[in-house]
């Protein structure tokens, strides 16, 4: 008897997107506050003041686009499931042509679609279902994603701007500081880079240097103009 055969998915992308989106700006933004500030200011604890009023600021911006965005997605499917449903109903011919066309762009004839084009009139729900999956592309949002977009966000904000400051407790000169906290930004995002190809299947190592290199050019670039404003 075969082995079972076993599918491995990775089924968590909406998570890890939001933990990307809020761990990059984490160590890229609260970093570059706190190196444009070293120049201006010869005191470690203002530094890190500032760069927790920041990452605060920052982890509720991010937080609250996260679940706009995530709320926008619910409502555009909601609006576009209502015209589906409607549609069904109004123009009943117009859409199985549509299935019709859907079931041709993967090769099959009219002839070889008409049962499930059949059975999908029997069955409206999931003739909205396979309407909005296959015609629209849009796929149901999970119940409470936006505050979990939310949360996700701005926690790996937190723990992304954190990194960057711990220089600052660690060394009491800030230029001293400034450099140990660029060495740990940099290696912070390679880490980061790793584990996120890992999960989601790419090369680790290109995963790591990708990330390091996107990584370290905004922050220089926020560096730079943080410095240029000081």
């Amino acid at each position: 008897m075969p082995p079972a055969h076993v599918e491995h998915h990775f089924t968590a992308g909406a998570v890890v997107r939001d933990i990307v989106i809020g761990m990059s700006d984490g160590l890229t933004v609260p970093f570059a506050l706190a190196a444009g500030l070293t120049g201006a200011i010869s005191q470690t604890h203002l530094i890190i003041t500032a760069g927790f009023a920041e990452i605060a600021a920052g982890s509720i911006a991010m937080g609250l686009g996260g679940y706009l965005a995530a709320r926008g997605d619910a409502e555009h499917y909601d609006a576009e499931q209502r015209r589906e449903e409607e549609e069904i109903i109004r123009i009943p011919e117009a859409e199985a042509q549509e299935v019709r066309d859907i079931f041709r762009t993967y090769g099959l004839t009219d002839d070889e679609s008409a049962t499930v084009v059949a059975s999908l009139r029997e069955r409206p729900k999931d003739w909205v279902t396979f309407m909005m999956r296959f015609e629209l592309g849009l796929e149901k949002p999970e119940v409470g994603r936006a505050w979990r977009s939310a949360l996700t966000i701005a926690c790996a904000y937190i723990i992304g701007g954190i990194i960057p400051l711990t220089a600052y407790f660690i060394r009491s000169d800030v230029h001293q500081a400034l450099a140990l906290s660029a060495g740990v930004t940099l290696f912070a995002l390679a880490v980061f880079g790793g584990v996120k190809a890992r999960f989601t299947g790419a090369p680790i190592v290109r995963g790591a240097v990708q990330t390091t290199l996107i990584g370290g050019l905004a922050a220089a670039a926020a560096f730079a103009i943080a410095r240029w404003i000081a």
